[in-house]
């Protein structure tokens, strides 16, 4: 019987791009089983569902100057979801933008006034987020594809590596990968760690410890200052999204289609669960996204086609709603004003869904124009999401669905925000983008009318990881 697709085939799957169409016609049969066959939609609204308060708290005043977003998805949760004291909204302009010359799939991280990011092609870099100016900027490997994390009173940066070979036919190949800390304020290189599996899994660094998972399957807690091995756990298969941290406890999904809960501490098994994928024989479906923790509850999307929703303490599952398609992409989840909890995410299906945090049924729909690979990100009472195909990104209100901004380039995760300005991950460009109105005090740079043609970069460049 066909097979779901394995960890190797993933990567065409999620870029779309030359292979996709052939994958597609040599896999048609095993979609179709997929399809025909896949389990129903599950509900058990009761299970460990913590009810937000009815009355959200203030939103607190931020300076800007003392700013942090120092992970993927904003706060330990993953959440992805910026609230802010005066968030900005569209309509924007472009203030800035900065032109990578490399795919940019994972968006930056903040810290005050500079931005930290590092490209596909492994290399790590500090810009200033009031010019787009670059600081500094460190060859740390071949081929990435994670956010940093950064550990503030450690100062440092922490970059996880698909690959570091410099043989000119295997830069992009993973394997041989490499976990490093490098100093926020010049780039250097403070400590590393040698992956020889490679790791894509956007790291979190909590207290003096910073955690990441690789393609063995191997789940690391390593010392935030040192590099040292505090402890390992193994997987039963390679765990590709990052860590959530919530409540002492690590999050994950792996491609054996399990999800766990971890003590963050010890790194001791509280709990493992699969979907029920392998009740008809094609495998649990693969978990690729990097899970979201809300309301007691850990939500996931993940390549059987639906999202998941396991209770937080015991793993019980909650509910899994299809799709229909694969779900590569990360949630976003946000008690919403007039909705109450929320799930956001994208699909292969080419649709953009919000769901019922609580129940998983569809509140909302939203038609993408083509697969959603990335994660999507709320700020304030919009959520932003990027179409792989057109490598444009939307922004839809979040109540009603209804598009409220769009934007031409992104393709991936496109967006992070501070107080002052969203800033855009286009294919291969950031963009700074400000609210309409004076522009804020301070320095500007590459101010342009209008968003500049988007980089095509090789035709290998979405399929050089197999």
């Amino acid at each position: 019987m066909p097979a779901m697709p394995s960890p190797g085939s993933r990567r065409w799957l999620r870029y779309g791009l030359v292979a996709v169409p052939v994958l597609l016609v040599m896999a048609g049969g095993a979609v179709a089983f997929v399809l025909a066959h896949s389990p129903h939609n599950v509900s058990h609204p009761n299970v460990e569902f913590t009810s937000p308060a009815t009355t959200p708290p203030p939103k607190q005043k931020v300076a800007v100057d003392n700013f942090s977003w120092p992970r993927y998805g904003f706060d330990a949760e993953r959440t992805h979801y910026f609230p802010g004291a005066d968030p900005p909204a569209p309509p924007f302009h472009i203030g800035w933008y900065f032109q990578d010359f490399a795919l940019l799939e994972f968006p930056p991280v903040i810290y005050q006034n500079s931005l930290y990011l590092i490209d596909d092609d492994g290399s790590a870099k500090a810009l200033d987020k009031r010019t787009g100016h670059k600081l500094w900027e460190t060859k740390v490997g071949t081929l990435a594809a994670a956010s940093p994390a950064l550990g503030i009173s450690q100062g440092l940066m922490y970059v996880a590596l698909l690959s570091s070979n410099r043989n000119a036919t295997q830069t992009q190949v993973p394997g041989n990968g490499v976990f490093a800390a490098l100093s926020m304020k010049t780039g250097r290189i403070a400590w590393s760690k040698r992956i020889p599996s490679g790791t894509e899994s956007s790291p979190i660094a909590y207290g003096n410890a910073v955690y990441f998972g690789d393609q063995a399957g191997t789940v690391y807690s390593l010392n935030a200052t040192t590099g040292q091995v505090d402890w390992t756990f193994h997987a039963s298969g390679p765990v590709k999204g990052g860590p959530a941290l919530w409540n002492g406890v690590l999050y994950f999904g792996d491609y054996a289609g399990r999800a766990y809960a971890i003590s963050a501490a010890t790194g001791h098994q509280i709990w493992a669960t699969n979907t029920s994928g392998a009740d008809f024989g094609f495998g649990s479906g693969n978990f690729y996204s990097t899970p979201a923790v809300a309301f007691g509850r850990v939500y996931m999307g993940n390549t059987d086609g639906r999202v998941y929703s396991f209770g937080a303490r015991t793993g019980a599952l909650a509910w899994a709603t299809s799709t229909g398609a694969y779900v590569y992409a990360s949630p976003a989840v946000a008690n919403t004003p007039g909705l109450g909890p929320t799930v956001y995410i994208g699909s292969y299906d080419g649709r953009f869904y919000a769901f019922n945090a609580q129940s998983g049924a569809i509140r909302w729909t939203h038609n993408a124009g083509g697969k959603v690979s990335g994660a999507a990100t709320i700020v304030d009472n919009v959520v932003y999401y990027s179409t792989l195909a057109s490598r444009t990104t939307t922004g839809l209100n979040v109540r009603t669905g209804n598009q409220v901004f769009t934007f031409p380039q992104g393709a991936f995760n496109p967006v992070i925000a501070d107080p002052g300005a969203i800033y855009l991950d286009g294919y291969s460009t950031v963009f700074q983008l400000l609210p309409k109105g004076p522009n804020p005090p301070g320095p500007q740079a590459h101010r342009a009318p209008s968003p500049p043609t988007q980089r095509r970069l090789s035709p290998t460049a979405g399929k050089r990881r197999k």
